[in-house]
C-alpha cells in the first residue's frame, strides 16, 4: 500500500504540506480579467513548485499549531486555577446551546470555495453575502433565545452571556470567504499568523479578566476578542474585497453543495452537543463544568493534531481530484501515518488518566478523572473518522456526507440515552464505545463506496496492538509510582510506554514501512526548511 522509494512516493510528498511562499506568489500572480480581485482566486501558480510550497508550508503550519497548543494548554491550566467548575459550567451551558447554530457560521460555503477547480469573483462575492446574511440572522435568533436558554437551565445569569456571545456569529461569517480564499491559494503562512495572533490576544484577555475577578466573563471576553482579531486580520491580510450581490453569477450549484455539507454538519453538531445539554439540565452547572473540561482535555489535543493536516490536505487533494490514482496514494499515505501516530500516543491516555487530569486542571477537577478516562476510547477513532470526511469534501460528495451524518448522529444520540442513567462517566463511556463499534463502520462505508479510496479499515485493525502495548506498559510502570506526584507519574511512565510502542513498530513490518515513510517526509521537511532558512 505504501512505498518509500518510488517516484510516485516523491510526488505524493508534495501534496502532504503547504508553503508560506504562496503568499508572495499569490500577490504577484497575474490576475485573470480586469477585476483585480480575480488574482485572489487564481491557483495556476501553485502547480509550478507544488513540492516546495507544500513542504515549507507544512513546517509553518505545524509550528503554528504547536504554538496554539501550548497557548491553549497554558490558558486551560491558568483558568482552571483562577475560576471554578461552576464558572466553566455556566459558559458551557450557553456555548453548547449556541453550538447547535455555530455550523451556520460557514454553511459549507468555505469548502465550496476551496474545492472548486474554477470560481470567479462574482460567485465568491455572492457566497460572502450569503454567509453574512445567515450570520446576521443567527445573531438575532440567538439574542432572542437568551431568556429561553436561561429558563431552560433555571439560571438567570445565562441571559447576559448569551447576548454577549450572539454577536460572534455575524463577526465570524464576515471573515469566512477571506479565510477560504487564503486556503484556496494555500497561503497557510498568512492563516497561521491570523490564528496565532487571535488566539494569543483572546487568551491574554481572558487571563487578565480572570485575574481582575470577572469570573465566567473572562471566558466570554476571550471568545469575543479572538473573533474580533480574526475578522480584522483576515480582511487586511487577504486583500480581497467583495462586490455587490449578483443574480447572474451562477452560484446555485455552490449553494447546493454547501447546503448538503451544512445539513450534515448540523445534524452531527446537534447530536454531539446533546450530552452537555442533558447533563446541564439534569445534574447542574458543576457537573457540566467537570464533563466539558474532561472532554476538552482529550478533544483539544486531537484537534491540534489533525488541524494542520486537515488544512493542507483539503486544498491539496482538491487540486488533484482529477487524478484518481495520485489522489488515492496521497490520501492513504497521510491516513496510515495518522493512524500510526494516533495509536502510539493515545495509548498513554487511559493509563495516565488521573495524573494527566490533575497536572492540567488541578485538584479542583479530580472528579473529572473518571470522565476523562471514559473519553479515552474515543481517541482511537476520532482522528481517523475525521480524516475520512476529507473524501466527502474534496470529491464534492455532499449527499454522501449528509447520509453518513444521519446514521452517525443517530448512533451518538442512542449512546447518550444509554449512558445517561449512569451519570457523566457512563455517558462518556457509552459515547466512546458506540463510536468505535458502530459510528466508525458507518462513516467508512459511506466514505469508501464511491471514489478512488475504499480500503480504510487497515488504519484501525493494524494498530490496535500498538495501542494495547503502549497502554499496558505505561500502566505497569505507573503502578509503583501511584503515591508520587502526578507530574512525576507522567514524566516517568509516558516515555517508557512510548519506547515500548517504538519497539513494536520496529518489529512489525507493516508498521515499520509506515514509520519509514513518515520519516522520509520529516527528513524532506527538514531539508526544505533548511534550504529556505539559508536563503
Amino acid at each position: 500500500m505504501i512505498t518509500n522509494n518510488s517516484s510516485s512516493g516523491a510526488q505524493d510528498n508534495a501534496i502532504l504540506v503547504d508553503n508560506a511562499r504562496g503568499e508572495m506568489d499569490a500577490q504577484g500572480s497575474a490576475s485573470k480579467g480586469r477585476d483585480p480581485n480575480e488574482k485572489h482566486l487564481n491557483t495556476d501558480h501553485l502547480l509550478g513548485d507544488l513540492k516546495g510550497r507544500t513542504i515549507s508550508g507544512t513546517f509553518i503550519t505545524i509550528v503554528a499549531q504547536a504554538i496554539k497548543f501550548l497557548l491553549n494548554l497554558a490558558f486551560i491550566m491558568a483558568l482552571a486555577r483562577l475560576l471554578t467548575p461552576k464558572d466553566f459550567g455556566l459558559y458551557a451551558m450557553v456555548t453548547t446551546m449556541m453550538g447547535f447554530l455555530w455550523i451556520f457560521q460557514d454553511i459549507g460555503l468555505s469548502t465550496a470555495t476551496v474545492q472548486r477547480q474554477e470560481i470567479n469573483h462574482a460567485q465568491v462575492s455572492n457566497l460572502f453575502w450569503v454567509n453574512v446574511g445567515v450570520g446576521g440572522l443567527v445573531t438575532v435568533v440567538v439574542a432572542a433565545l437568551a431568556p429561553a436558554i436561561a429558563w431552560f437551565y433555571r439560571e438567570p445569569r445565562l441571559v447576559g452571556i448569551t447576548l454577549a456571545l450572539s454577536i460572534t456569529f455575524l463577526l465570524t461569517t464576515s471573515a469566512v470567504q477571506h479565510i477560504a480564499l487564503l486556503n484556496r491559494q494555500m497561503r497557510f503562512g498568512a492563516i497561521a499568523t491570523i490564528e496565532v495572533t487571535c488566539v494569543l490576544s483572546g487568551y491574554m484577555t481572558g487571563i487578565g479578566m480572570a485575574l481582575c475577578g470577572y469570573g465566567y466573563w473572562a471566558l466570554v471576553g476571550a471568545n469575543l476578542m479572538q473573533v474580533v482579531i480574526r475578522l480584522v486580520l483576515s480582511w487586511l491580510i487577504s486583500g480581497w474585497q467583495p462586490r455587490l450581490f449578483s443574480r447572474n453569477a451562477q452560484t446555485r450549484h455552490l449553494l447546493s453543495f454547501g447546503a448538503n455539507i451544512t445539513i450534515g454538519n448540523l445534524i452531527n453538531t446537534l447530536a454531539r452537543g446533546l450530552d452537555n445539554v442533558l447533563i446541564g439540565r439534569l445534574f447542574g452547572p458543576v457537573a457540566v463544568g467537570l464533563y466539558s473540561r474532561a472532554s476538552l482535555l482529550l478533544m483539544r489535543p486531537l484537534e491540534q493534531f489533525t488541524m494542520p493536516i486537515n488544512a493542507v490536505l483539503i486544498p491539496a487533494l482538491s487540486r488533484v481530484q482529477t487524478e484518481p490514482e495520485r489522489y488515492r496514494r496521497t490520501f492513504l499515505r497521510v491516513y496510515e501515518a495518522m493512524a500510526l501516530v494516533t495509536f502510539l500516543f493515545t495509548g498513554l491516555f487511559l493509563a495516565l488518566a488521573r495524573p494527566l487530569t490533575l497536572v492540567v486542571l488541578g485538584t479542583k477537577f479530580e472528579q473529572a478523572v473518571p470522565i476523562f478516562a471514559g473519553f479515552t476510547i474515543a481517541a482511537l477513532w476520532v482522528p481517523l473518522t475525521g480524516a475520512s470526511t476529507w473524501l466527502f469534501q474534496t470529491q464534492g460528495r455532499g449527499k454522501d456526507w449528509l447520509f453518513a451524518s444521519l446514521v452517525c448522529s443517530s448512533i451518538t444520540i442512542i449512546s447518550f440515552l444509554v449512558g445517561l442513567p449512569f451519570g457523566p462517566v457512563g455517558l462518556a463511556i457509552s459515547f466512546s464505545t458506540a463510536g468505535l463499534l458502530f459510528g466508525t463502520p458507518a462513516v467508512y462505508y459511506f466514505a469508501g463506496r464511491n471514489g478512488p479510496v475504499a480500503d480504510l479499515w487497515s488504519g484501525i485493525f493494524r494498530y490496535i496492538p500498538l495501542w494495547i502495548v503502549v497502554c499496558s506498559v505505561t500502566w505497569l510502570v505507573r503502578l509503583p509510582l501511584v503515591n508520587s506526584s502526578p507530574f512525576v507519574q507522567v514524566l516517568v511512565s509516558a516515555p517508557v510506554g512510548l519506547f515500548a510502542g517504538a519497539i513494536l513498530i520496529f518489529v512489525v513490518p507493516a508498521m515499520r514501512r509506515v514509520a519509514f515513510s513518515l520519516l522520509d517526509i520529516l527528513l524532506e521537511l527538514k531539508s526544505r526548511t533548511s534550504f529556505f532558512n539559508a536563503r
